[in-house]
């Protein structure tokens, strides 16, 4: 289910606060944010956002093709390791 399009979308404000410090000075450092339930606006564009994975933070670069989503879809917070090998392939006959 989505937000309310009357509330529009959720941006964190020390997010946003970052963002437009960073476009207004011209920088191109990384912004580190904990902020995974932000939605990515047009102003994201062309930045890179270090997110928060509960572990470290892993840097993406935000693209045209971003906008709308939120900013957790592009690192997951769990570590897939392939499926564990059962005893009965392993085992001789």
């Amino acid at each position: 289910m989505g937000r309310s399009t009357k509330k529009g979308p959720f941006v964190d404000a020390k997010l946003m606060k970052k963002v437009s410090a960073l476009k207004a000075s011209g920088g191109k450092a990384v912004i580190k944010t904990w902020a995974r339930s932000s939605m990515v606006v047009p102003d994201m564009l062309n930045l890179t956002l270090a997110i928060h994975d509960g572990r470290r933070h892993v840097p993406i670069y935000i693209t045209e093709n971003m906008v709308g989503h939120k900013l957790g879809e592009f690192v997951p917070t769990r570590t897939y390791r392939g499926h564990v090998r059962s005893e009965k392939s392993t085992r001789k006959k």
